[in-house]
């Protein structure tokens, strides 16, 4: 009893010094951040979103950037996704001890990488464009859903596996009819997830060159034209709320709920 009760309180009392701490450790004027100056400069800043950018040419250009920021998350997220299973069979101790081990330290360090880290590396290496992002995105999201896939199939019931396998049937045909169909609605939500976090992420990746609508934000927000800059914002807004709806919808249809 003593010792659940210590608990109790050293817990929460640990969290509230951190909390005291991380407070304290930040800097910054907070009386400058919401004077008078700074809040008018802001809402002058933002009173040039209010009207978007208009024109056939400039929202086919936009409309454009919207197809290849899709492009990017959609090829990035199946490459990750074909990579992530590969690599989520030994993570889940399918292969012995060594190879659980060795999956796994590579999975942690694709996923510790930040999207923009790996973007910027592509891109010194292979040029401007969205070949990085798809890259970049596929290199960690490889990371998350390694980790995730293998959780899956490590909670996934043994038993029809092991009866296959005492009656002779080789490892990938038990593997194929019995784990799989098992652990596949959770990998298909795992997939769709993260599918949706990648296209937030191929928008943010363009402020690196890795092409999309990022790419087109960034260079308008750089030339502070902010009318053109709000028509990708929008188109930004659009995009994510179409692809929660298609993933929403094939969630539905492949887990059932």
């Amino acid at each position: 009893m003593n010792t659940w009760v210590s608990k109790a309180v050293i817990a929460p009392l640990f969290f509230l010094v951190f909390l005291a701490a991380s407070i304290a450790t930040l800097s910054g004027d907070w009386a400058s951040l919401f004077s008078r100056t700074a809040v008018m400069s802001m809402l002058e800043f933002a009173r040039g979103f209010v009207w978007p950018a208009g024109g056939a040419p400039f929202l086919g250009k936009i409309f454009y950037a919207a197809l290849e920021t899709l492009a990017i998350s959609l090829l990035g997220t199946l490459l990750a996704v074909i990579a992530g299973l590969a690599l989520a069979l030994p993570a889940a101790g399918r292969w012995g001890l060594p190879a659980k081990h060795a999956s796994r330290f590579v999975l942690n360090v694709l996923r510790a990488i930040p999207e923009l880290v790996w973007a910027s590396l592509v891109v010194i290496a292979a040029g401007l464009g969205p070949f990085a992002g798809t890259v970049a995105l596929a290199f960690h999201t490889t990371g998350v859903l390694g980790r995730l896939f293998g959780e899956a199939l490590e909670n996934v019931a043994p038993e029809p596996n092991d009866t296959l396998r005492r009656n002779g049937v080789a490892a990938f045909p038990a593997f194929w009819y019995t784990t799989f169909p098992q652990a596949l609605p959770q990998l298909a939500s795992y997939t769709l997830y993260r599918w949706e976090n990648n296209i937030r992420a191929a928008a943010v990746l363009g402020v690196v060159g890795a092409g999309g609508l990022g790419q087109t934000l960034y260079f308008h927000l750089s030339l502070f034209q902010t009318h053109e800059a709000s028509t990708v914002l929008l188109a930004m807004i659009a995009l994510v709320g179409v692809v929660d709806v298609a993933s929403n919808h094939l969630r539905i249809k492949l887990t059932g709920r």
